[in-house]
């Protein structure tokens, strides 16, 4: 019987991406409570076939760490039986991980304190919509919550998005400039709501625009950990209300990010890399109060 099922799930790949989701699921990547990552976005994430990713949940579900449903994905039901990672080998190798989780542990706290640099606000708006609901049906109950956001301003010409075969057409810039409207106006919609509504006792939310081009983006919880992540510049299809066109464009919806702690050694790189893009953040706010 070992054997038979040593063969059927062994190999490195299976190992490879068996290791990646306990560490993820240990270190508050996908806590308990969280549905786990499509299985077609799992491979394509791991660069492993999806049979590989059937394999890993099948085995974490022996285990009794993983329940999957036909139709509904797979949810994470139990932390796994090992050491959560010590903090000096977080801060030597940092960990990767996506927004919604972080956020959801975030608004899990008393009190919500995020800086954010972005692009556009459309990964933020939408889960912070799924953070109020959360809020509302009694989940969570966080009794402050504090934004600040940095967007770039819209007296600057960015060098993107723009059309391929004409790359002085307006459309592109005012598409992604709609977005970020949109998207800011919505998030702050959904948690003035939160203290309109007596959810939440305190809501500060705060736009600045700066006069910079985001390369990439960055999410600061309360001082002591920091998300970030390059933007990756690529040729796409943009879809404009008079059709389709080639452009080039930047892509950062749902990627997943470098995941930085700081702890009790300020010396470690984990606290350098939150302490110095929290400076550069406030330096930049700051900057900004003046004008």
């Amino acid at each position: 019987m070992g054997g038979q099922r040593g063969a059927e799930t062994g190999g490195k790949e299976f190992e490879r991406v068996l290791e990646a989701l306990l560490l993820r699921m240990s270190d508050g990547t996908h806590p308990q409570g969280s549905l786990l990552p499509p299985q077609r976005e799992l491979a394509q994430e791991l660069s492993v076939s999806r049979d590989t990713v059937q394999r890993v949940l099948k085995e974490l579900s022996e285990r009794g760490l993983v329940e999957s449903r036909q139709g509904s994905g797979s949810r994470v039901i139990a932390a796994p039986p090992t050491q959560r990672r010590q903090p000096a080998d977080r801060r030597t190798h940092p960990g990767r991980a996506k927004l919604g989780p972080q956020l959801a542990l975030a608004f899990a706290r008393p009190e919500v304190v995020l800086d954010v640099f972005t692009f556009t606000s459309e990964s933020l708006a939408a889960h912070i919509w799924l953070q109020a609901e959360r809020i509302r049906s009694g989940e969570v109950a966080p009794q402050r919550i504090a934004l600040r956001m940095l967007l770039p301003s819209e007296n600057m010409q960015l060098p993107y998005p723009y059309a391929i075969d004409d790359p002085d057409d307006p459309r592109p810039l005012e598409r992604v400039r709609g977005i970020t409207r949109r998207n800011t106006k919505s998030l702050r919609l959904a948690l003035q709501e939160l203290k309109a509504e007596r959810f939440v006792a305190d809501v500060d939310v705060s736009v600045r625009w700066a006069p910079i081009t985001p390369a990439f983006k960055l999410y600061l919880f309360h001082g002591t950990e920091a998300l970030h992540g390059m933007y990756k510049v690529v040729e796409r299809p943009i879809v404009l209300d008079e059709g389709t066109i080639p452009a080039i464009d930047v892509i950062g919806l749902g990627a997943v990010l470098e995941h930085y702690v700081a702890d009790d050694d300020p010396a470690s790189p984990g606290s350098v890399f939150v302490s110095e893009r929290q400076t550069w953040f406030d330096s930049v706010w700051n900057y900004l109060a003046k004008d």
